[in-house]
């Protein structure tokens, strides 16, 4: 006949009596106590400890991992802001010199419009000291009769 391993209720159950009643019991006729259960449970305790040093151990691996990329992700995160601060600087830097850019753009069509005053006012003394010279240049007789340097020499004097 095999051995059969109870516990205390399923024991008391079997007795009709309590579990306190199936422990004394046990406890008076010196009965085994579960020992093949102990070394099964202590042995499957054991395995897991194994498991939990194995799992512990990748664990600790995949720590490393996490890490290395928490400070890679840092890294990339500080050269992200510093490249953000130096693309907002650039910016700034272009409006200034945009706005630099319109104020010389309108300084120069300045210029352009004095320049073009200037030539105006030039080519009319030009124009002025020309007929001067034009007229310094004609004959005698014809600054006396009244006639004048331009396309009317063939006409005649002027009225």
């Amino acid at each position: 006949m095999g051995t059969e391993m109870l516990s205390y209720s399923q024991l008391g159950d079997r007795l009709n009596c309590s579990p306190e009643a199936a422990r004394a019991l046990v406890k008076r006729l010196r009965l085994p106590r579960h020992h093949p259960i102990i070394a099964s449970l202590k042995a499957r305790i054991e395995m897991l400890q194994m498991e939990l040093v194995k799992i512990e151990a990748l664990a600790s691996g995949h720590r490393a991992d996490f890490e290395r990329e928490r400070e890679r992700a840092d890294a990339l995160m500080a050269e992200l802001l510093k490249m953000t601060a130096d693309a907002m600087a650039a910016k700034e830097a272009a409006a200034r010199l945009e706005g630099g850019q319109v104020r010389l753009c309108q300084e120069l069509s300045d210029v352009h419009s004095d320049r073009d005053a200037w030539r105006s006012e030039v080519e009319r003394l030009i124009l002025i000291e020309c007929r001067r010279n034009e007229r310094e240049c004609l004959p005698w007789w014809k600054r006396l009769a009244g006639w004048a340097p331009s396309n009317r020499d063939e006409q005649g004097p002027i009225a």
